[in-house]
């Protein structure tokens, strides 16, 4: 399986903070935005990546990232997005890299507290289709929201004023080859943008798209206040991090003691 980071756009809910770069080079805690979509791949074992970028900054992502020796990568690969056509539109762009296989598709603020390992390998258990990620929020009305018939997804919603379910489907999801056909039959929503919630409408109607409850927190990186949210969930768990190591060196060396 192949992975995906769609990181173009020009991030106007982040004004001022993203009138001379890209929002995914933003620093969330102590990283760049962008390192924790890339940990994402890289923890569910996928290790050939492909990076969409777009703007005046995206030169800056191959300055930072290199060829991704931080996440013991060989390579990366990048495209360049031109203007703004959406989610949809930036992963037609992605369509050579994949080569006909499955692919995982990370949206380039998203940040999750544990890994979507076992989602990986569900999918790849699945022989054709589509997957999305599932998480219940308090703020439904800004993302896609499924709408159910008891555990079975009849539609999502794309940022619906009254959400009929508490769930968001979160920026990562998984397709099989034919997602760039679909993408070719789509036309522009009323933001004239082409929606990646028509995708997975398409997958829908075919009777395709399954669906899987993400573990641990989630949360977007895209307005002022998700990126100061952001932030604070990626600080407590580093100190939860390096209190259980502290305390694993603790006993360590009351072990030793005679």
């Amino acid at each position: 399986m192949k992975g995906i980071i769609l990181a173009g756009g020009t991030g106007s809910r982040l004004y001022p903070l993203t009138r001379v770069t890209n929002k995914h080079l933003l620093p969330v805690y102590d990283k760049p935005m962008i390192y924790y979509p890339l940990q994402i791949l890289v923890d569910a074992g996928i290790r050939d990546i492909l990076i969409v970028c777009g703007g005046n900054s995206a030169g800056e992502f191959l300055r930072l990232l290199r060829n991704g020796v931080d996440f013991g990568l060989q390579q990366l690969n990048f495209a360049y997005q031109e203007g703004e056509g959406g989610i949809a539109d930036a992963l037609r762009l992605a369509e050579y890299f994949s080569g006909g296989e499955k692919i995982c598709v990370v949206l380039g603020d998203n940040l999750i507290e544990r890994d979507i390992r076992q989602a990986r390998e569900k999918f790849e258990r699945q022989d054709r289709g589509a997957m999305v990620l599932l998480k219940e929020v308090p703020d439904p009305q800004r993302f896609g929201v499924p709408v159910f018939e008891g555990e079975r997804i009849l539609r999502i919603e794309e940022k619906p004023q009254s959400p009929q379910s508490p769930y968001a489907v979160i920026g990562i999801y998984f397709y099989d080859g034919t997602v760039f056909n679909r993408i070719r039959t789509l036309q522009p929503s009323a933001r004239a943008e082409y929606e990646i919630t028509d995708v997975n409408n398409s997958y829908l109607r075919d009777g395709l798209l399954s669906h899987s409850l993400l573990d641990g927190w989630w949360t977007d990186a895209g307005t002022l206040e998700s990126l100061w949210r952001a932030s604070g969930m990626v600080r407590e768990k580093v100190r939860a991090a390096q209190g259980r190591g502290a305390e694993s060196k603790v006993r360590g060396a009351g072990a030793t003691r005679p």
